[in-house]
């Protein structure tokens, strides 16, 4: 796989990685390799099996759903995926996440 980075358009809501910005709607550019695009589209493709899985035991009355493993695998899918974007996006794409606050603290940035 090649090291060179390539732009790409990420829309998480239908997990939709392009390299076109006009064929679809999206909602973050970033610079990726090969090898980066190819791990998000496993974290994406993991969430699109668990939502599935969430959406079978939803159908179970008496599991609560913060007992629910499918909806805190989700979660931290999202978190991942995410985190990716935060890591390789362009300024707009980071600044848009961190607004809103769904990645943990970096303890080693407040370190000087």
């Amino acid at each position: 796989m090649s090291d060179e980075k390539k732009t790409y358009y990420i829309e998480v809501g239908s997990g939709e990685i392009s390299s076109s910005a006009t064929d679809s709607p999206w909602n973050f550019k970033i610079e990726a390799t090969d090898e980066e695009i190819t791990q998000l589209r496993e974290i994406f493709d993991s969430n699109y099996s668990t939502g599935w899985q969430g959406f079978l035991r939803s159908h179970v009355p008496y599991i609560q759903y913060h007992y629910d493993r499918e909806n805190d695998a989700y979660d931290r899918n999202l978190q991942q995926i995410y985190q990716m974007i935060h890591d390789l996006g362009d300024d707009e794409a980071r600044t848009h996440i961190e607004s809103m606050g769904i990645l943990e603290a970096d303890p080693t940035k407040d370190e000087k």
